[in-house]
């Protein structure tokens, strides 16, 4: 069983940076995407980066461009989403994700398993 598991998240202010990491535990899952999604109350759950993890091509949300970075390990098995200047609307749950696809990995159909989610909270 193929499971994602985040930690890392955490309360800061507003203008603040925090790193979330990804492992991915499991037998038998050779990595295509891999992907940051968020969800606020009352919000759909939403695209924050996306790895191709072949190519190393990422994509990421409009709202989080220039301000989060999404990286791996060298052996492919965490993923990390570095966050800087983060803001209150940054504020939700965000969920670490791997999919076996290996196209069009900002979709989040593209998916497979998926992380319980660590909560991340912007105050103003």
């Amino acid at each position: 069983q193929v499971q994602p598991v985040e930690s890392g998240g955490g309360s800061v202010q507003a203008g603040g940076s925090l790193r979330l990491s990804c492992v991915v535990s499991g037998t038998g899952y050779r990595g295509s995407c891999m992907g940051w999604f968020r969800q606020a109350p009352g919000k759909e759950r939403e695209l924050v980066a996306a790895l191709y993890q072949r190519s190393g091509a990422t994509s990421y949300g409009d709202s989080v461009k220039d301000r989060f970075t999404i990286s791996q390990d060298s052996a492919g098995s965490t993923l990390y989403l570095e966050m800087s200047s983060l803001r209150p609307e940054d504020t939700a749950m965000y969920y670490c994700a791997a999919g076996r696809m290996s196209t069009y990995c900002n979709r989040e159909e593209r998916y497979d398993y998926w992380g319980q989610g660590t909560q991340v909270t912007v105050s103003s």
